[in-house]
């Protein structure tokens, strides 16, 4: 692939980050979650019930380093909106446990996220999608080489 092809991906792909940055801020308000605390939140609320959550699936979900992650983490906790707790299985871990106060974004948070991704994939055929998600899939792995 020539190079000129690979700068527009990434301006592509830039471009397309931004927007939803944007939608993001303009969703959930200036001051109520920044969209790396929106999306970690929407991650937390759509999968506690299903199974514990660890830093490390956080960390895969979206790619971050532990540092990141771990910065992110604890802005949600300064924030009252998570916990962590120890598990009875493995006492050098701590699951993530969402509280009282973050159950109450729990409506505003899934439908603020639902909406944008139904605006994000609008017009955009079940095929469409895959073969999207087949090329992200074939970047990101290719960034991990």
């Amino acid at each position: 692939m020539k190079q000129q092809e690979e700068k527009i991906a990434m301006r592509s792909i830039k471009r397309l980050s931004n927007g939803i940055s944007r939608e993001m801020c303009a969703a959930f308000g200036s001051g109520m979650f920044s969209g790396a605390q929106g999306r970690t939140l929407h991650f937390l609320l759509a999968e506690h019930t299903k199974s514990d959550v660890f830093q490390k699936d956080i960390e895969a979900e979206f790619g971050l380093r532990p540092p990141t992650a771990t910065a992110l983490l604890k802005e949600l906790e300064q924030r009252g909106l998570i916990r962590k707790e120890p598990v009875s299985y493995d006492a050098r871990r701590k699951k993530i446990v969402v509280t009282e106060k973050a159950l109450q974004y729990k409506e505003c948070v899934l439908k603020g996220l639902g909406e944008l991704n139904q605006k994000l994939t609008a017009g955009i055929s079940e095929e469409e999608m895959q073969v999207f998600f087949s090329v992200t899939d074939k970047m990101l792995k290719n960034l991990a080489e």
